[in-house]
């Protein structure tokens, strides 16, 4: 059994993201709570939520079965840009600089071990 959390939407850019999803793909979701937890980026706030969502929407999903956070692990955790919010600063002699707010789309998967 599977179960999948999205975030859309983060106002973070999907390269810092990455950096963050990369440490917690394919190890047990406990583990991927407990790094996450105590990453000093940004992100790793993020990415937390929507593990946690995951794991929730698990045992929402299935609640004939007992279902341990022990037996789960994270099965697929990508990242995806988002939208790109197009600003400009104003620069010297008249001209202007664009300034990219980047944003990205959060996917992360977590499956049983059987």
């Amino acid at each position: 059994m599977e179960a999948k959390a999205k975030h859309r939407f983060i106002p973070s850019s999907p390269r810092k993201m990455r950096l963050v999803i990369d440490l917690i793909r394919g190890i047990p979701v406990e583990k991927a709570i407990e790094i996450l937890h105590f990453q000093p980026k940004h992100a790793s706030k993020d990415a937390e939520k929507v593990l946690r969502s995951a794991v929730a929407n698990i045992m929402n999903n299935n609640e004939n079965t007992k279902i341990e956070p022990a037996d789960l692990f994270v099965k697929e955790a990508f990242v995806n840009q988002g939208p790109t919010l197009k600003r400009i600063s104003a620069a010297p002699m008249g001209r202007a600089y664009k300034i990219r707010k980047r944003s990205c789309h959060l996917t992360i998967v977590v499956a049983t071990r059987a």
